[in-house]
């Protein structure tokens, strides 16, 4: 390389990382230090609620069914996203330049594209598996086992990354095409790729999330009703309010679940939506950000309303999980 050249390369570098010519002006240390505490605490309790959900259907022998399996993949997905995509996230945010290599970019976006679609299908399968055990609760046991579950996941996380590795396959082979400086990790999806995504990672997932949960919701509210008059043909009236409390609690589970579940990726795939180019600029990021934001929800909403897991928490806070014969302790 000659000197011209090398100079060259050196301005250029120097412009990057002192000036931020490919991302903006650098941010001021107190605001980096308010953004690194605030989104890392973010990642902690991601992390944290996640791995709680693991350890305790991993640990307890009561919780080892088809359905907490499914839970247990969710989790799992979602405490990746915590423990490899949100920190990757926060500093490509709040610093200017990327230091990692395009090669590394590229294969950041394949792991979160990933975790993302496994997270996506996950939820498809719990909803099935919702589906099946209200609507045909006596065929649940033989058409829901613990053997075409472990199958469904398998095959849920290989097409994942097969599918967004095929997404990404032109920027795996070349990782700079979009970099208009060094320092930059830039990845955009054409409208073609950005519209095969929208119908396979967010409209289809979501259409049949939506239709099993509404089915779901006429069943249950049909079922309490069933046993609403059953009730009052015995004990009379009073029963009344305790089914009306029923019917109400199951709208509002249900409306929690479909409602997070399209607040958070509503906005990612707007652009989409709106017929451009998907990238990660740097006023596309609040949206990423909130569509992982997710990763930390879900714990919440699967799994922290259940008594099961608040028992959990309470023998695995206080070590009682390391002592004997613990695996068989009555959480239920």
């Amino acid at each position: 390389i000659g000197q011209g050249q090398r100079t060259q390369v050196d301005h250029n570098l120097a412009d990057c990382l002192f000036n931020a010519s490919c991302k903006g002006i650098l941010r001021p240390r107190s605001e980096a230090v308010l953004l690194y505490t605030l989104l890392s605490s973010v990642t902690v309790l991601t992390v944290a609620l996640n791995l709680l959900v693991i350890i305790s259907i991993s640990h307890f022998r009561q919780l080892h069914t088809p359905t907490n399996l499914l839970l247990l993949s969710l989790a799992a997905s979602d405490f990746l996203v915590g423990l490899l995509v949100m920190p990757v996230e926060t500093v490509r945010f709040i610093e200017s330049c990327w230091l990692l290599g395009d090669l590394m970019c590229t294969l950041s976006y394949i792991i979160e594209f990933t975790l993302t679609s496994a997270s996506v299908g996950n939820m498809v399968l719990i909803s099935i598996d919702r589906y099946v055990a209200i609507c045909y609760p006596l065929q649940y046991p033989n058409k829901i086992t613990r053997s075409r579950v472990e199958v469904c996941v398998f095959l849920c996380w290989t097409c994942s990354l097969l599918y967004n590795s095929l997404i990404l396959k032109d920027q795996l082979s070349h990782p700079d095409r979009h970099s208009s400086c060094y320092g930059e990790c830039l990845v955009v999806i054409n409208y073609i790729s950005g519209a095969i995504d929208l119908v396979f990672t967010f409209i289809s997932p979501c259409s049949v999330i939506v239709a099993l949960y509404m089915r779901v919701f006429v069943v249950a509210v049909s079922q309490a009703r069933a046993m609403q008059s059953h009730v009052k043909a015995v004990a009379g009236g009073s029963v009344t309010i305790t089914a009306k409390k029923s019917e109400k609690k199951a709208a509002r589970t249900l409306g929690i679940v479909i409602l997070v579940f399209l607040l958070t990726f509503c906005p990612y795939y707007y652009p989409s939506l709106a017929g451009q180019d998907t990238s990660n600029t740097a006023s596309f990021w609040p949206f990423v950000y909130w569509l992982y934001f997710n990763s930390c929800l879900n714990p919440l909403i699967y799994a922290f309303f259940y008594t099961w897991f608040r028992k959990g928490i309470k023998l695995i806070v206080s070590f009682k999980i390391l002592e004997k014969d613990s695996s068989q302790a009555n959480i239920l």
